[in-house]
């Protein structure tokens, strides 16, 4: 197989993996098995009657086969994809001297996969905490946007006229990271419909009380830190939070298609649907009361978003001179005419 489809097809399994965690996560299976790595102690979701029977006399509480089965297939694709990062690190690695590969970002997406595989175990064992959940959602997106920047370094050259962009890569590259966070933080505090309303946040501009409450990592889930049970004005500010995020991204991204207009249209054409769909699903799934579709559909559009200015930040030299010297190749993605 060549590198370039051992790329695509690791991209695409990491992207297809993200959105099976988030379906997991949105349908309330995320302790579909109370253990880790099996499920109820074998290694498939007990759903014969016998099986069920076992499972409750050891593990007690209801049992929940679908959602058993839920968690197991992701588990199972999360151990494939871990085989492909393998191959992948493998096969980089026998060619870092051609490829020109630092031998740390060649072994760092690996390294992600077993810290992913420990966040997936702490979050079964330490019962959804929220800190843990949102943890595991950051570790799949930083997964994605490592194998993304390799191929970009593995497949394209960095394209001159970029150069002047690069601190507008930096900047909107930042606000989306840092407002994947707090959507994440939304998710796993099941926080989606505590603002009802739109534009408004339950009838309301500013924040909502107990902000700075509900944004402590090291609580449980639904409790602050002090074992008191969180209120819906915790959650509508942990809402209220990610929708000022969003306002952010939209300016700055903005920005960055705005100067990306003439230099790369393709690219600004990428980025501005990109955004224009991230922001339609975010307003749909406020309007609609969050259907599980939307939800997922959610966190895809925010993984897209990310790896596209990833792609752009790749190939984007650190300075116009560096690159005025030797041709270089421009993907796809990247060629325009004027």
């Amino acid at each position: 197989m060549q590198i370039k489809w051992l790329f695509a097809v690791v991209i695409a399994w990491t992207f297809g993996l993200l959105m099976l965690g988030a379906y997991v996560r949105l349908s309330d299976a995320g302790l579909g098995c109370p253990d880790w790595p099996g499920c109820y102690g074998q290694l498939t979701a007990p759903d014969e009657a016998h099986e069920i029977h076992q499972a409750q006399q050891q593990f007690g509480g209801e049992i929940v086969p679908h959602k058993g089965w839920k968690e197991m297939i992701h588990r199972y694709a999360a151990g494939i994809l871990g085989v492909l990062v393998l191959a992948l690190t493998v096969v980089l690695w026998r060619q870092r001297q051609r490829l020109g590969l630092a031998p740390w970002l060649i072994v760092l997406p690996l390294v992600v996969v077993v810290f992913q595989a420990l966040l997936g175990m702490w979050t079964v064992t330490l019962k959804l905490m929220p800190g843990v959940v949102t943890a595991h959602l950051i570790g799949g997106m930083t997964l994605l946007a490592l194998l993304i920047a390799l191929a970009a370094r593995y497949l394209g050259r960095p394209i001159s006229v970029l150069a002047n962009l690069r601190p507008w890569f930096f900047v909107a590259l930042l606000a989306v990271i840092v407002q994947i966070i707090i959507g994440g933080w939304v998710s796993t505090n099941y926080a989606g419909l505590a603002c009802n309303d739109f534009p408004l946040c339950q009838g309301q501009i500013t924040a909502p009380q107990g902000l700075l409450a509900a944004l402590r990592p090291d609580r449980e889930l639904g409790r602050d830190v002090a074992g008191e049970l969180l209120t819906i004005e915790h959650l509508a500010a942990i809402h209220w939070l990610h929708r000022v995020g969003a306002m952010l991204v939209l300016a700055l991204v903005g920005v960055l298609i705005y100067r990306l207009r003439n230099v790369q249209p393709r690219l600004a054409w990428a980025l501005a649907g990109a955004l224009l769909l991230q922001v339609s699903l975010g307003i749909a799934n406020v309007l609609a009361s969050l259907p599980l579709s939307l939800a997922v559909a959610h966190n895809g559009g925010a993984a897209l978003l990310l790896g596209i200015l990833i792609y752009g930040l790749t190939l984007t030299p650190r300075s116009a001179r560096s690159n005025q010297s030797a041709p270089h190749f421009q993907p796809e993605i990247a060629r325009s005419t004027p």
